[in-house]
């Protein structure tokens, strides 16, 4: 885990970050649905999991941005930028209705990412335990799918005053509307170090990169 500490006062959000960080501490959230359809496709036609490639692609978008990548030192009081920041995944026990953290790691390579997405997972079946460690992964961010409903909106309530910089992202099922298969996404951000563009902003990336990673592996099929 590697990061820079960002000087407060050349950083270019200065005034915001000043203003939400002490006067009004609070997050900004956005539910938006985004079009599916080619990623469902692919995952189809390729036997991969559709999961597993949507979390490689919100990892990739997250990862693309520094402001993505904040972090908050409360004991020193830094703000800081993680060099990567990794998906905290969850699986659902059917028989206990109680869910287990699962801590990825993320790789541009997409290969190597779905191996160790899928062998977490799997290993992560096998226990019960809710397993949280924060404080051991700080620069995770929490990706949860939410498969029983495809919905409108999600808020997500931290504690007032709590400075957690992370994303935290939640998902939905698809369903279809007219001839396109779209997705909830909800995306919560901290306003100190977001505000409502950089919220959109992961909704126009993930469509891009959904674009770019099924043409990329249409070709590398193509060619194998």
């Amino acid at each position: 885990m590697n990061y820079k500490v960002i000087d407060k006062e050349k950083y270019y959000r200065k005034g915001v970050f000043r203003h939400f960080s002490e006067d009004c501490k609070c997050s900004t959230s956005m539910t938006a649905r985004i079009d599916v359809t080619d990623l469902v496709y692919y995952s189809k036609n390729t036997e991969t999991k559709f999961y597993i490639n949507f979390l490689y692609i919100l990892s990739k978008v997250l990862n693309s941005r520094d402001d993505y990548r904040m972090g908050y030192l409360w004991q020193t009081g830094e703000l800081i930028c993680y060099d990567v920041i990794n998906p905290t995944q969850y699986v659902f026990h059917e028989d206990t209705e109680t869910c287990t953290p699962v801590y990825t790691e993320y790789y541009e390579d997409y290969e190597k990412f779905y191996q160790g997405a899928l062998r977490d997972v799997e290993s992560a079946k096998n226990t019960r335990e809710y397993g949280l460690d924060m404080e051991n992964h700080p620069n995770w961010f929490d990706a949860s799918y939410i498969s029983w409903l495809s919905y409108d909106s999600l808020n997500i309530e931290l504690p007032d005053g709590y400075l957690f910089f992370a994303p935290i992202i939640n998902w939905g099922k698809y369903r279809k509307e007219t001839d396109r298969l779209v997705m909830p996404v909800t995306v919560r951000l901290n306003h100190a170090i977001a505000d409502g563009y950089l919220v959109a902003n992961v909704f126009r990336l993930l469509e891009q990169e959904i674009k770019t990673f099924v043409v990329h592996g249409q070709a590398d099929c193509g060619n194998a």
